[in-house]
């Protein structure tokens, strides 16, 4: 009998992808005035090895893709060890988050569950354009800086600034509907109407471009607030390779629908997540150096 890991559940894992969703971490870190180190590792292991993995995991399980998705352009069929497997990270992740706070802990379970709820063949929440992507940019965005904020300060103080929670779930949702452009002809066949699809290719890229706009000015509003605008010129310094390939990227798009292609999407992706990362790192630490 074999009791080794699948490389299909390896893939399907997709520990890569959590780079993608790090910056909401450092951002939220970047914002703590006295941080719990200890506790701040915690909470980075428990999203980018537990949280993230399994939701991944789950999703890949429910949908046993056979064309590109997310970080993989060829994926492997999933086995019923995967499904296993996402349920003993989402315990450990639970378990661990104990070792927090019972709200990191209740939040954490809220995440789960919600991502559960979205890639569940009897709940699919990913069918519904709109609530698929409300779900996404709040427990993506909002739910993990209070997650990390709260979790991370030494006090575990309740009193997280709600400006910029609101900006990481509209830094989530701009780059949200862009990840799905690629896969319009997949859902559909699997009966999933995404907001890109809802929305076009076109207007898939105008709502990314507005709702970025959003997010960058909410942040200005909060940097200003705060007396840290060096903070906000180093991260719209560090971001603007993704407006030059946004752009680029959308008038290609327009004047050849092909290049909404996994390629130029994966291409976006990690351009979008080194700057981000970057940016929120350095924010991180102009304030604690």
């Amino acid at each position: 009998m074999n009791f080794g890991i699948h490389k299909s559940t390896l893939q399907l894992l997709r520990l890569k992808f959590s780079f993608f969703l790090m910056p909401v971490y450092w951002f939220a870190l970047s914002q703590v005035i006295e941080v719990d180190i200890p506790n701040a590792l915690l909470i980075f292991f428990i999203l980018h090895f537990l949280v993230y993995p399994a939701s991944n995991g789950y999703n890949s399980y429910m949908d046993k893709d056979t064309s590109s998705i997310g970080g993989i352009e060829k994926p492997m069929q999933p086995t019923k060890q995967l499904f296993y497997c996402t349920v003993l990270l989402d315990i450990i992740a639970i378990l661990l988050s104990l070792i927090i706070s019972i709200y990191v802990f209740a939040a954490v379970g809220l995440y789960i569950v919600a991502s559960r709820a979205y890639s569940n063949r009897k709940i699919r929440l990913k069918k519904y354009p709109i609530l698929g992507f409300l779900v996404t940019a709040f427990f993506q965005g909002a739910c993990v800086y209070f997650i990390v904020y709260h979790g991370s300060d030494i006090s575990k103080t309740l009193a997280v600034p709600t400006a910029p929670m609101v900006a990481s779930s509209f830094l989530i949702g701009s780059f949200y509907p862009l990840t799905q452009i690629y896969q319009h002809k997949e859902d559909t066949a699997d009966g999933v109407k995404t907001l890109s699809i809802l929305l076009g290719l076109n207007g898939t890229f105008i709502f990314a471009a507005i709702l970025y706009f959003f997010a960058m000015n909410i942040l200005a509003g909060y940097f200003y607030s705060t007396l840290a605008l060096t903070n906000m010129f180093v991260f719209a310094f560090c971001g603007l390779p993704v407006l030059f390939y946004f752009f680029w990227w959308m008038i290609k798009v327009k004047k050849d629908t092909s290049s909404a292609n996994f390629k130029n999407t994966m291409q976006m992706n990690i351009i979008a997540s080194i700057c981000t990362n970057a940016g929120f790192i350095s924010v991180l630490l102009i304030e604690k150096l």
